[in-house]
């Protein structure tokens, strides 16, 4: 498993050249890796066999479940839909509090993931059509 601080600097330099889109609680933009590398804890974590980088603190990770998992045929892009309770109380508020969808693409010329877009998801069960 990839760690940050076994990047070199050239590598670190490349991730915070990087931006992803967020909305959390309504707040939205762009936003800088710089910003998350230089104010946060962030670290790799692994997701189907593969190194990704989240713009999260790594104390947050012992709460992630995934929840599903798309890639492309190149595996150059991946999606993954995923549920954070680290801010959660109640477990009954999970499926609106709780879900996210990360966009992440493959940094060329390394061995890892890093989300371009990170925003807040309901988790919606694909399998319970309307009810009546």
């Amino acid at each position: 498993m990839i760690q940050l601080k076994n990047l070199t600097k050239d590598t670190i330099d490349k991730i915070k050249s990087y931006r992803y889109d967020r909305i959390i609680e309504k707040h939205e933009g762009p936003e800088q890796w710089s910003s998350v590398i230089e104010y946060h804890h962030p670290e790799f974590i692994e997701i189907n066999g593969k190194s990704v980088l989240l713009p999260i603190d790594q104390e947050q990770h012992k709460n992630i479940t995934v929840l599903r998992v798309i890639t492309d045929k190149e595996e150059k892009t991946m999606t993954v839909f995923l549920k954070d309770t680290t801010y959660v109380e109640r477990p009954e508020d999970e499926w609106f509090m709780a879900g996210f969808v990360v966009i992440c693409d493959k940094v060329p010329g390394e061995d890892f993931f890093i989300a371009i877009l990170y925003h807040e998801w309901f988790i919606i069960d694909e399998h319970i059509t309307d009810k009546k």
